[in-house]
């Protein structure tokens, strides 16, 4: 009589999810991948071949939307906050700096502490991000602080300032003012909100954890650089990034492990008794 006996590790944790081999180096090649990807959708459909008409059209539609169900209220909670060029100047700083290194410090927390959880979150990212990338491609938007002076909203980059702004250097080249559809910030920091909340021990850590996309959606309203639909589609992106993670990871093939057969008299005694009493 034989059984079989593990000849190392089933590499699938106990929440079912897959923690094969995983390389800094593929996961950098990954991230260049999808830059090369929102390059070329920037240049076809990105601030310079877009027109101005048509990022202005899409921005109408979407304040027509959000004034037929009342939440049109971005220009009155931008002016509560324009009186303190401090706060202001420090959202304006928040906009420009969080969005790339918090989203990169939870990818390498997670890559590093959390490996079990890594793929799953990537993965999330990754499809949120490309949706993003989609709705860039089909509907180019005008951000509030662009519209004509008649809507109210400010530009507080360049009334204010802060550590960097849209027109100056590389951000000039690098950036696509009408990406506003969806709210990629937002989408980010909801992503990353959600990881630390599901990862922390601790009650504070929570707060935290969900204090930052909260803080990100003020950011992004006072700024003037989103809409709330924006901020909702953003959102959405998450919940629909999360759900093909998940569905990828519960349906793609698993690896396993091969079995080496011994005979029964080389195995310990107690081992039968100790699988059984482990479930």
């Amino acid at each position: 009589m034989a059984v079989a006996v593990e000849a190392a590790a089933d590499p699938v944790t106990a929440a079912g999810l897959r923690t094969g081999p995983l390389r800094w180096w593929k996961e950098i090649a990954v991230i260049a991948v999808f830059y090369a990807v929102y390059s070329a959708v920037r240049d076809l459909r990105g601030t310079r071949p877009v027109s101005v008409a048509q990022a202005f059209h899409n921005a109408r539609r979407v304040i027509g939307l959000e004034r037929r169900l009342d939440l049109f209220h971005e220009v009155s909670i931008q002016h509560a906050f324009l009186g303190d060029r401090l706060v202001v100047r420090l959202l304006d700083d928040w906009y420009g700096s969080t969005h790339f290194i918090v989203t990169a410090g939870v990818l390498v927390l997670l890559f590093f502490s959390r490996r079990g959880l890594y793929r799953l979150w990537r993965n999330t990212l990754a499809v949120a991000t490309a949706l993003a990338l989609v709705g860039f491609a089909l509907f180019p938007l005008m951000p509030p602080r662009l519209l004509p002076s008649r809507y109210g909203f400010t530009d507080t980059l360049k009334v204010v300032g802060g550590l960097w702004n849209f027109d100056s250097g590389p951000m000039s080249h690098l950036s696509d003012q009408y990406a506003a559809m969806p709210s990629l910030h937002f989408a980010w920091a909801l992503w990353c909100g959600i990881v630390l909340f599901s990862i922390s021990r601790r009650w504070w850590t929570k707060v935290v954890s969900l204090a930052y996309p909260a803080v990100t959606l003020l950011c992004v309203i006072v700024t003037a650089n989103h809409y709330f639909t924006d901020t909702a589609a953003g959102a959405g992106i998450v919940v629909v990034g999360y759900a093909a993670a998940r569905g990828a990871d519960r349906w793609w093939p698993r690896p396993r492990r091969a079995s080496v057969p011994l005979e029964a008299s080389t195995v310990p005694a107690g081992v039968g008794e100790l699988a059984v009493d482990g479930g």
